[in-house]
């Protein structure tokens, strides 16, 4: 029977609005602070120091040259360990945990390192013939290629979700973020990074109050800068072992049961973590009801929204995001899947949740591809 690889250990940054906190920060340097981290902690829990056999990390739009193997060897975990950088996007901080794990399961032994980096604020500027360019194209030509916020846009107008609708999303997920700050629900999962930033670019107070007030992105829109998320910078990483017999029942974390990658409508990019959280739980061998967590990267209100009405959640479910997601702490692209299965963690593991407790996280992409990875506490 095959053994499904463990979460023992999971850390993230602070995230900051790019060009403030975190902006002399180069990917490597805010890699390194997490895989560090996550090191360390598994070293503490499983007795020993855990053999590293690969590093693996989302990024989008860094400088190139793998930042995972120079994260790697900025972390000091010897220049035996490799390093590979995965872009699938927003998701590529789920894509490289979904790297990870596949390894595992198809035989090796030893631990791995999965997460993911984005340093807008240091991003290189990219052109082609001195012209610049923002993105890649997201499809070949003849297909339909909007950016995300235009694409959220499209789909809050396809699925008629009002602005007072999507205003009440962002002033929750912004109100469950300054509760669970408040609390130190963050405390234990972040690692300071002195000099920069020790806690997350939290929402001010009465940032719900505020939100009538911001003007339409686009003319006769429902989109605003309110309810759509900050670019940020930040990093996430989590450290996996094989859920063999001598780490389960002994050392708690989250077995990765099922995982799935999809592909959507590129015209509506937003849905597709939908899909991928259906496949997966039917990959896993569970449904919708028995989930106790989820966490859906939150990129704009609208495009949650549309997620949660294809998978008949309701605007204000308790089990997602419980403590705020993007809208509220920002949207560090290559990473913020990463962060989601961080939260869950968190959420989960750290708080005691017995046994059997299942979690989702999941994340929609550009171009239309939709990621998900469900997980189960083991104790």
């Amino acid at each position: 029977m095959r053994a499904d690889p463990v979460i023992v250990a999971a850390r993230r940054t602070p995230i900051a609005t790019r060009g403030r906190a975190l902006s002399a920060l180069t990917v490597e340097k805010l890699a390194a602070s997490v895989v560090r981290a996550v090191v360390d902690d598994a070293a503490g829990v499983l007795g020993r120091a855990p053999k590293v056999a690969d590093v693996v990390l989302g990024n989008c739009m860094g400088p190139g040259g793998n930042p995972a193997r120079v994260a790697a060897l900025a972390a000091g975990l010897g220049f035996e360990v490799p390093g590979l950088t995965v872009d699938r996007q927003c998701g590529s901080g789920l894509a490289a945990i979904v790297e990870a794990t596949t390894a595992i399961q198809a035989g090796d032994e030893r631990a791995r390192i999965a997460g993911g980096v984005e340093s807008p604020s240091t991003a290189p500027i990219r052109s082609i013939d001195g012209v610049p360019y923002s993105r890649a194209a997201f499809t070949p030509d003849g297909w339909h290629d909007p950016d995300m916020t235009r694409a959220a846009e499209d789909l809050a107008t396809h699925d008629g979700i009002a602005r007072e609708r999507q205003d009440a999303y962002a002033a929750l997920s912004a109100h469950r973020a300054a509760k669970a700050g408040a609390a130190g629900r963050y405390n234990a999962e972040l690692v300071a990074l002195p000099g920069a930033a020790v806690h997350d670019e939290l929402p001010r107070p009465g940032f719900g109050r505020l939100l009538p007030r911001f003007s339409p992105l686009f003319p006769g829109g429902s989109l605003t800068a309110g309810n759509t998320c900050r670019v940020s910078d930040g990093a996430a990483a989590v450290l996996l072992v094989p859920g063999t017999t001598s780490h389960r029942g002994t050392v708690p974390g989250l077995a990765i049961r099922a995982h799935a990658v999809v592909g959507c409508d590129p015209a509506f990019p937003g849905i597709g973590a939908a899909p991928a959280v259906l496949e997966a739980l039917e990959r896993a061998g569970y449904d919708l009801t028995e989930v106790s967590a989820f966490e859906i990267v939150e990129a704009f209100a609208a495009q949650t929204l549309a997620v949660l009405g294809r998978l008949g959640l309701s605007d204000d479910d308790e089990r997602l995001s419980a403590d705020g997601g993007a809208l509220a702490l920002g949207h560090p692209w290559g990473a913020s899947g990463a962060v989601a299965v961080v939260r869950l963690f968190s959420r989960l593991v750290r708080s005691g949740a017995p046994a059997g407790t299942v979690g989702v996280a999941a994340a929609s992409v550009g171009g239309g591809i939709g990621v998900a990875v469900v997980c189960e506490v083991v104790r």
